[in-house]
């Protein structure tokens, strides 16, 4: 009996995206296939005339339970989980009038995108794993991607080849893995206690493009996103240039997100080496970048030119005679601007994005012997809970000066300090092992254009140095954290220098 049952081969077809099932329907059933199925599937592929056993009819039993319980029945997973290389197996099969089943092609509902109890899915991650676990005798299909290349394969081969079986049994355990991880992070998210960090963490990347390297050419690199879920870097549009590196992306990131951290005014980050180099905002694009520019021109050549706004000639005329750039990213680009870029430099890659959306709840970075993990960066505390703590209290235009350099500040890499005015960051002091020498970088590169304005530090100043360096540089205002055992000695030395001091009470160090 099992000999003749084995020449008809099996498919089980159970899908929530549709995408190419009609063509692989029709292509297996060219090829002598039964096809079983049920649900929107069934109705999808008998819709389109070709022939389809229902699940209900295949296994003699009911779906019940509001479609909770439909394949979980031994006819299927006996068929599917069925050694054929051991006779037990096969002996098993024929006493129990059980079908084999040759290929399973499923993927799950989309958790990641409509979480809720009825997307938790029960049957199609069973089916899934039981024959992924019996690759050496079931094919399994999770992607519509790979639908052409089975039908391909089958056609030339009349099986699907050991490597072809093996490779989609990886496909789909890694697929039933990121479903698993998107249910746990629901959990997580939606648990008693959201902003503690939870026991486990259950992370599915998918690689949605190789890059040309790593940090450097030796080291291998690529772009993930986490598995089901749409990342800003999937719409990326890239206009020109040769392909994006991990540094690229990297520091393009961090321009991209500095850019529209600073409310909806025009707006230019310029960055290298993950740090800013430059950051303006202004009335138009042009001057948001010829100011960004001005900050430190010598390490903006090379850089990341960000704008929250669309790019338009003003803005490219100002390029043109500024310092070339290695990226340059905006929402959009006016008529004949990409052009115009383009001939400047051909090897500049011009990027089209859309805003930020929000990013992860957390980070994650890798030690040694494992991971560190924090809640996101971000700013809680805003300018209405400041504490101005000297006897002089900043004007209306210093604190503007103060919020936007604390801004600024907290995109920085520890030790930082910003020197700003007007909405420009002109001096910017980044990754010291000292707050007195980020100072001095940072007064050195604003060269009195600060005199003023702001200085943000990242976190408190434990002696007054600090303070006086502050003052060197000609600011009107300093805002840092708070928070020292010296606190009462620096108040004392910005009050001696009849310069305002705000603390915020939160420390924005970055590494």
């Amino acid at each position: 009996m099992f000999a003749a049952m084995a020449q008809q081969r099996r498919a089980l077809l159970s899908v929530f995206d549709k995408t190419g099932i009609v063509e692989l329907a029709g292509g297996l059933d060219e090829l002598g296939w039964q096809l079983i199925s049920s649900g929107g599937t069934a109705r999808t592929i008998a819709e389109a005339g070709i022939p389809v056993v229902d699940v209900a009819d295949y296994t003699g039993s009911p779906i019940m339970l509001g479609h909770r319980v439909v394949t979980l029945h031994p006819r299927i997973h006996g068929g599917i989980l069925a050694d054929r290389d051991n006779p037990e197996h096969l002996a098993d099969l024929e006493a129990n009038g059980i079908d084999p089943i040759d290929l399973v092609v499923g993927n799950l509902y989309p958790f990641a995108i409509e979480p809720g109890i009825e997307m938790i899915d029960i049957g199609g991650p069973t089916m899934v794993r039981a024959a992924a676990k019996n690759h050496a005798h079931v094919g399994v299909v999770v992607d519509p991607g790979d639908y052409p290349v089975v039908l391909d394969e089958l056609r030339r081969e009349g099986r699907l080849t050991d490597p072809t079986r093996r490779r989609l049994a990886r496909a789909a355990f890694a697929h039933t893995a990121a479903y698993d991880a998107a249910i746990v992070g629901w959990f997580d998210a939606d648990g008693p206690e959201p902003e503690r960090l939870a026991p486990t963490i259950h992370l599915a990347l998918e690689r949605t493009r190789e890059l040309r390297y790593g940090e450097n050419p030796h080291q291998a690199g690529a772009l993930y996103r986490v598995a089901g879920s749409p990342s800003m870097w999937d719409t990326v549009e890239q206009f020109s240039g040769v392909a994006l590196s991990y540094l690229n992306i990297f520091d393009a990131d961090a321009a991209w997100r500095l850019a529209h951290d600073l409310g909806g005014e025009p707006t230019v980050a310029i960055m290298k080496h993950a740090n800013p180099c430059g950051c303006a905002v202004a009335d138009t694009t042009a001057d948001a970048y010829r100011r960004a520019f001005e900050c430190d021109p010598r390490s903006a050549f090379g850089g990341i030119v960000a704008s929250n706004r669309p790019i338009d000639e003003a803005m490219v005329e100002a390029m043109e005679a500024a310092a070339q750039a290695d990226v340059v990213i905006a929402p959009g680009y006016a008529d004949g601007v990409v052009d115009r870029l383009i001939s400047r430099r051909k090897n500049t890659r011009i990027l089209k994005a859309d805003p930020p959306a929000g990013g992860f709840r957390i980070e994650l970075r890798q030690i040694a012997d494992g991971f560190l993990v924090q809640q996101a960066h971000g700013f809680v505390a805003g300018p209405a809970d400041w504490k101005v703590v000297t006897r002089r209290h900043p004007t209306d235009a210093e604190m503007a000066d103060a919020a936007f350099a604390w801004r600024v500040c907290g995109h920085v890499t520890s030790n930082a300090i910003v020197l700003a005015k007007d909405r420009v960051a002109w001096g910017i002091g980044a990754g010291q092992q000292n707050r007195v020498e980020a100072g001095q970088i940072a007064a050195g590169k604003a060269d009195g254009r600060a005199s003023g304005g702001a200085c943000a530090s990242d976190a408190f100043y434990p002696f007054p140095d600090g303070i006086h360096a502050a003052a060197d540089a000609g600011v009107a205002v300093i805002v840092q954290p708070g928070g020292s055992i010296g606190d009462d000695r620096t108040i004392a030395a910005a009050d001696e220098r009849e310069v305002a001091m705000i603390f915020t009470g939160e420390r924005q160090f970055l590494h």
